[in-house]
């Protein structure tokens, strides 16, 4: 049995063929960029139908080259908190608003939650700007023919198959799921404006799904393939990364970054208690993700290229060990993820002098990241009562040995490893789908895979 990972990301689809024990099949491996549009006024948005367009591109080449004659299950690992208006033919009436974007803000004279520790508690999150309780009425002014909204990933899945309830996983990045409970929260939805049967119906424990009859023509090799229900990208990486127990946290560094932790909690059963800094969310019916996460990661490496014009390569990692370190920065430039309220453009720079050079800011910056991400990593350890063990991911640490050092020295005296997959999130997606979260660290090319190397 093969396994078909797809990987909804920010920044670019994927859709990767895998083994039974998900190790990714060589050669098969098909990637479209997206295009994200950002602005100056914190704006950060998709286009549905192009997005939708990537995917299907995606699936073709695979198709074309052989590659899914043996798949049987379909796993997807998708982006948490966007949202898209459709009108009420199902057409997308407005862009996807993405995690990057921090224009929503509440109505006018809206006063929030009754109890706001009761509510976190809850939900796991905040009446933020980045979840549904807020994001719905700012749409709901803005788009004309607006029915209903949707994520972006139950957009695609809804396109292509027969059915598409929403995840537990995805369901929990909306900021209007009851953790415990597993079921739309009402004074949530009541925030955000809508009924829980104006949303969509949640996914059942091992549910899945099949090609509706027009997809399944276009790729025959898919007819009788199982769809597992998605699972939230941040999730998905720390399964991939073999992170799934307390003792454990994940570093993942991709187009933004996160520290995350993994609990067994299954349903009905009351969570731990959650640090008033992090958020939490659902991997699936039997286990939570607890974390922070920041708006900057690989994108403010690709800035810092594109506008200091810097070396490539091994003349970069070269020069950035020959740093001194005098320029700290704070690397907010795309604002705060919740439950932090800074808006986009509050990225600073302090310590420049006439000998600064760009590669100097640039290691203050990536600096900075790593700061900020030990400091949450403490809060998640204050939880748990004791050092955890850290394992780095993500295709920006995988370009970077110096940032892999860089983030060992701040995260001494832990032990740091370095998992090399660039597709954890893939990874991960089908571990949950098979049902192995608990021995994703045992499995191949998972967990222990190489000590991260300092670069002092």
């Amino acid at each position: 049995m093969d396994i078909l990972a797809l990987d909804l990301g920010t920044s670019s689809v994927r859709g990767l063929v895998l083994d039974a024990d998900a190790v990714p099949r060589p050669g098969a491996l098909a990637r479209r960029r997206v295009h994200l549009v950002t602005g100056d006024d914190g704006s950060g948005t998709l286009d549905g139908q192009a997005y939708l367009a990537c995917l299907v591109e995606c699936l073709d080449e695979l198709a074309a080259g052989g590659h899914l004659r043996d798949v049987d299950l379909v796993a997807t690992s998708a982006q948490w908190h966007s949202v898209l208006p459709l009108a009420p033919d199902g057409t997308p009436s407005g862009p996807v608003l993405t995690w990057l974007d921090t224009r929503p803000e509440p109505p006018a004279g809206a006063t929030g939650p009754a109890d706001p520790a009761d509510f976190h508690r809850r939900t796991g999150t905040w009446w933020h700007r980045c979840y549904w309780s807020v994001r719905l009425p700012w749409l709901r002014e803005r788009v004309d023919r607006c029915a209903r909204f949707t994520g972006l990933a139950d957009y695609a899945l809804g396109t292509l198959l027969d059915e598409a309830p929403m995840s537990i996983s995805l369901a929990s990045g909306t900021g209007l799921l009851d953790l415990r409970r597993m079921d739309w929260d009402p004074e949530a939805c009541e925030l955000a404006g809508v009924r829980p049967d104006q949303l969509l119906p949640l996914a059942p424990d091992g549910w899945h799904g099949r090609l509706n009859a027009a997809y399944a023509r276009r790729w025959p090799q898919l007819a009788g393939a199982r769809w597992a229900a998605p699972v939230g990208d941040g999730a998905a990486a720390n399964v991939g990364s073999g992170c799934v127990d307390p003792t454990r946290a994940a570093v993942t560094v991709g187009t933004s970054a996160a520290v995350r932790m993994i609990q067994a909690v299954p349903a009905g059963a009351e969570p731990p208690p959650l640090p008033e800094q992090l958020w939490r969310y659902r991997v699936d019916h039997n286990h939570v993700v607890t974390g922070a996460a920041y708006s900057s990661g690989g994108n403010l490496f690709a800035w810092a290229a594109r506008e200091l014009r810097l070396p490539e390569g091994s003349e970069l990692e070269a020069a950035l060990d020959r740093v001194a370190g005098s320029v700290r920065a704070n690397p907010r430039f795309g604002g705060d993820r919740p439950p932090g309220v800074a808006p986009a453009g509050s990225g600073e720079l302090r310590g420049l002098s006439f000998g600064t050079t760009a590669v100097d800011i640039l290691a203050g910056l990536m600096g900075g990241l790593c700061r900020l991400v030990a400091d949450d990593l403490t809060l998640l350890e204050a939880g748990i009562g004791e050092p955890m063990e850290v394992v780095l991911g993500g295709g920006a640490l995988t370009a970077s040995p110096w940032w892999r050092g860089a983030f060992l020295d701040v995260l001494a005296p832990r032990r740091v490893c370095w998992q090399r997959n660039p597709e954890i999130g893939a990874t991960g997606a089908a571990l949950v789908a098979l049902g192995r979260v608990a021995e994703a660290d045992e499995i191949a090319g998972i967990g222990r895979t190489g000590e991260a190397a300092s670069h002092a």
